[in-house]
């Protein structure tokens, strides 16, 4: 029996939005996944379509803030001890991807993406049957002074360049948008232009359903290893059993430069640990997400509760997770929130693949054009996962890609 012309490794958002744009092109798919859809970081992250953060992690801005992050050990950025020397050559990497020519670059790269993502996003939703999962309520950033607001100002600028749509707010304004806020915070920006949707883990099981129902197959399998061999590739799972396809997509999230390697390919690859507590959808009279960026965590309004989460944990895949960083950020929003209840809780952490540069890896493999690879989108794998579809289902029939991809290589490190 003949295999399939593509195996995708990973049943992420990333991972199956390619396999439908695939199978939407009239190849056969099969998706491979160690734990099955939507079991990682596509299943609790905070749902939404940020095609306005194109400026990337790694900027000046972000080393002014780490020093001092990296002294609270629950704050928004950390690296717990265990994992600080095993990090350092991805944090060298990090560091030098934010002098300002690279930043340009970067921001250049992310904004393309950001842009044919959004131009996919709708159409694709119509395909699969789930535009009525789609909200456009819009992002609130909210700043502590006037001091803190203007600190953002290049940022905003830098956006502003790219046709990004924002409006600077008062306590006033903010109030009209999202009543409820602590008076700390005096000033904001909002970003109508800024859509989420109802909760990502049903978002990404309703696309496993759609790919099913179009006569895709999804296994559960841990894939080990990639070989190529003439005419395809071979995809070794745990137990020695392997499956042929004509073509690979490797889109497995936080482990995808674990499989690459078994080709030959050293791409540093991280983990940044995301937390969050989900509430019952009463905990709050929530209209719009709020962005609390100087403490680098978000609160979301989904169709299934509301969501507290974000922060950066630099901690691999293989310490015990700390939720005292979830509980951190719970305590931080009853404060900011003062009418939010916070009993009821659902804690949570998830694995973001990440590449030093905040882009992610897509292209071919540099020894076999019959691998495709599609990871490493750190917090916008949903915001750039249609976009991503149409440059793998693109690569995969040989068509030239909707946007230049050189920035995105696989092999730039």
């Amino acid at each position: 029996m003949a295999g399939p012309d593509v195996i995708v490794v990973g049943a992420g958002v990333v991972g199956l939005s390619a396999a439908i744009a695939a199978q939407a092109r009239g190849l056969s798919v099969v998706v491979l996944d160690r734990d099955g859809p939507a079991a990682g970081a596509s299943a609790g992250n905070a749902g939404a379509f940020a095609f306005t953060d194109i400026l990337p992690l790694a900027s000046p801005g972000i080393l002014k803030k780490a020093p001092k992050w990296l002294l609270d050990p629950l704050g928004p950025l950390s690296v717990p001890p265990a994992y600080a020397l095993q990090i350092a050559p991805w944090m060298f990497r990090f560091w030098r991807a934010c002098a300002p020519g690279r930043v340009a670059h970067s921001t250049a790269a992310q904004t393309a993406l950001m842009d044919l993502s959004k131009a996919e996003l709708e159409p694709f939703l119509q395909q699969t049957g789930t535009a009525a999962m789609l909200r456009k309520d819009g992002n609130l950033q909210v700043y502590e002074g006037e001091a803190e607001l203007n600190a953002s100002l290049p940022g905003w600028k830098a956006r502003e360049a790219h046709g990004v749509e924002f409006h600077h707010l008062d306590a006033l304004g903010m109030a009209e948008i999202q009543p409820g806020l602590a008076p700390r915070f005096t000033h904001g920006t909002f970003t109508p232009g800024w859509y989420s949707i109802a909760d990502p883990k049903l978002y990404t099981l309703a696309l496993a359903g759609h790919f099913r129902a179009m006569g895709g197959t999804i296994e559960r399998a841990q894939v080990t290893a990639l070989r190529p061999v003439e005419g395809g590739v071979d995809v070794v799972s745990t137990g020695g059993g392997s499956r042929r396809a004509a073509r690979v997509v490797l889109s497995a999230g936080a482990y995808s430069h674990q499989v690459a390697r078994t080709i030959g390919e050293n791409i540093p690859l991280e983990t940044e640990r995301g937390y969050n507590t989900t509430l019952p959808p009463e905990a709050f009279d929530l209209r719009t997400q709020v962005t609390f960026g100087g403490h680098g965590f978000v609160v979301t309004r989904l169709s299934t509760g509301i969501r507290i989460g974000g922060a950066v944990e630099l901690g691999g895949l293989k310490l015990p997770p700390n939720f005292r960083r979830s509980e951190a950020m719970l305590e931080k929003a009853v404060s900011f929130l003062p009418g939010l209840k916070p009993q009821g809780g659902v804690q949570w952490m998830g694995f973001r693949p990440s590449l030093p540069d905040s882009l992610p890896a897509i292209g071919h493999a540099r020894d076999s054009q019959r691998v495709v690879y599609a990871f490493g989108h750190g917090h916008l794998g949903l915001t750039q996962s249609a976009g991503t579809a149409r440059i793998v289902a693109d690569l995969l029939t040989g068509k030239k890609p909707a946007i230049d991809i050189a920035f995105f290589s696989p092999q730039r490190f």
